[in-house]
């Protein structure tokens, strides 16, 4: 907006007779009189100001200068903008990506996926199977608070009830293996068997023992099972019963698994496994938070079973019965064969097991080779697998198991020893510690199948029940004969020299 001065008077109503030509041309020529305008930007930047500016009056700078509207509209605007270019940059790396796909192979395409599943997936999440012990708490909670079923299952977690029947398992294994004399007796009638009373007693008192052992170690540290996801739901933790009736519990069935051991089988026995009990629970247990010295305590807990079943078995055939003879006897080798392979064993398969929630042991204060020492983890792991070969040579050459033993165990000893092997070089990364892991939870039960399977003389005796003995009375009739004929001898040549 501006302001013109008075128009000046026109030329036209001048006296012309006054003026010249000359004068009316330069007065014709003369410029109007500037402008004065409202504004102050120089008369310079007037061009600039009005390209910049839109010419149509409802622009964004007519909303923009109320900032409430600026704020919610241009924030809307700003994110609808945005969410158009995520959109078709998507489209356009899934157009990319199928058409990529297209030209790879399905094979190939599938086996690149796995690879990149293998490479991003993270090394400690691979499958822990539950525990037992877990899965009856989580049963109990959800029955009714007086149920009988509820108090059962309770008692039942406080076992640990797949690792008792494994130790049933190794000490089964070992009491028949124990070589009976005279198994290559001609009458089946002749060979001795082993008790199957004492087998009962056996396996009973090794499973009270055992959950003697497990609750006093639930007992003893509820505290720090509550700071790892593998012991979180054990029911102390959860309060589902009584530090009082755990202890009732525990001492019960110490006391009972030790007493069904010394009257069912010989005080050998009973002996061993009160011993297991204290050395789990009194040893084992607080040294897992003073050193690693504890996973080697855990080894020996693991190898008594399998003497147990040993000595129990060693009893029945043993002269005097006594505890030298049964631990330290001519016989005794295989059961402390028995016992150094599950002590061996407990290595591959717990450093394994405890590398993929190694966090979870240094946050509860457990000093477990997983965190303390990455390194000697795997070194102990192979270590140990290596030594599975002369444990199983040695019970061929001690009259355990027949040679074959040592060819068909030398297989599944391999598998595991290469699996070792990954987990020390990679330490513990790429899927080794599934893979050890899992191999050591074959390995065991094909090594034992295996042993049992070629006792000494076992398969001798079911080829001799194929192909038949010889006939007792042949044998005597052919002795007989034999003996007839040189009583026979000197009378007929007294006979044909008194004729002659």
């Amino acid at each position: 907006m501006t302001l013109r001065p008075p128009i000046p008077r026109a030329i036209s109503i001048q006296d012309t007779n006054t003026l010249c030509l000359r004068c009316w041309r330069r007065l014709s020529r003369t410029s109007p009189p500037p402008r004065h305008s409202f504004t102050t930007v120089p008369s310079a930047r007037h061009g600039a100001v009005a390209v910049g500016k839109s010419r149509n009056s409802f622009s964004k700078d007519y909303f923009w200068a109320n900032p409430t509207l600026k704020e919610s509209l241009g924030n809307s605007l700003a994110r609808s903008k945005r969410e158009l270019q995520s959109s078709v940059a998507s489209a356009k790396a899934g157009a990319s990506a199928d058409a990529t796909s297209d030209e790879i192979l399905p094979h190939r395409r599938k086996k690149k996926k796995t690879q990149e599943q293998a490479a991003g997936s993270a090394e400690t999440d691979f499958p822990i199977p539950p525990d037992a012990s877990s899965k009856l708490t989580t049963l109990s909670s959800n029955l009714p608070t007086q149920s009988i079923r509820r108090l059962l299952a309770t008692y039942l977690s406080l076992a640990k009830p797949r690792l008792s029947f494994l130790v049933v398992l190794t000490a089964t294994a070992a009491y028949s293996l124990y070589p009976v004399p005279g198994l290559l007796a001609p009458a089946a009638t002749a060979t001795p068997s082993l008790s199957t009373l004492t087998l009962l007693f056996l396996t009973t008192g090794t499973a009270l023992c055992s959950s003697s052992a497990n609750a006093f170690n639930m007992l003893l540290e509820p505290t720090h099972d509550a700071k790892m996801s593998r012991t979180r739901n054990r029911p102390l933790v959860r309060k589902l019963i009584s530090p009082k009736g755990a202890l009732i519990f525990a001492i019960g069935c110490g006391v009972a698994g030790t007493g069904a051991l010394f009257y069912g089988v010989n005080p050998t026995t009973a002996f061993l496994g009160a011993a297991n009990i204290l050395l789990y629970a009194g040893i084992y247990t607080p040294m897992k938070r003073m050193s690693v010295i504890n996973t080697w305590v855990g080894a020996i807990v693991g190898g008594i079973p399998p003497l147990m079943g040993w000595t129990a078995a060693a009893g029945q055939c043993a002269h005097e019965g006594t505890w030298q003879e049964l631990l330290f006897g001519e016989s005794s080798a295989g059961g402390w064969l028995c016992a150094a392979l599950l002590f061996a064993w407990q290595f591959p398969h717990f450093n394994s097991l405890s590398w993929a929630i190694r966090d979870e042991y240094k946050h509860a204060g457990y000093r477990m080779l997983c965190w303390v020492n990455t390194a000697q983890n795997g070194r102990v792991a192979l270590r140990y697998a290596l030594l599975m070969f002369p444990v199983c040579f040695g019970l061929s050459f001690f009259g355990v198991t027949d040679w074959g033993f040592v060819a068909t165990s030398s297989a599944a000893n391999g598998w595991m020893a290469w699996k070792a092997y990954e987990f020390w070089r990679e330490k513990g990364h790429k899927g080794t510690a599934r893979g050890l892991f899992w191999a050591s939870v074959w390995h065991l039960p094909i090594v034992m199948v295996l042993a049992m399977a070629q006792k000494k003389g076992l398969m001798e005796r079911v080829w001799r029940s194929i192909v038949g003995y010889p006939e007792e009375d042949d044998l005597y009739y052919d002795v007989e004969e034999e003996l007839g004929s040189e009583k026979e001898t000197p009378d007929a040549l007294v006979g044909e020299r008194g004729v002659s």
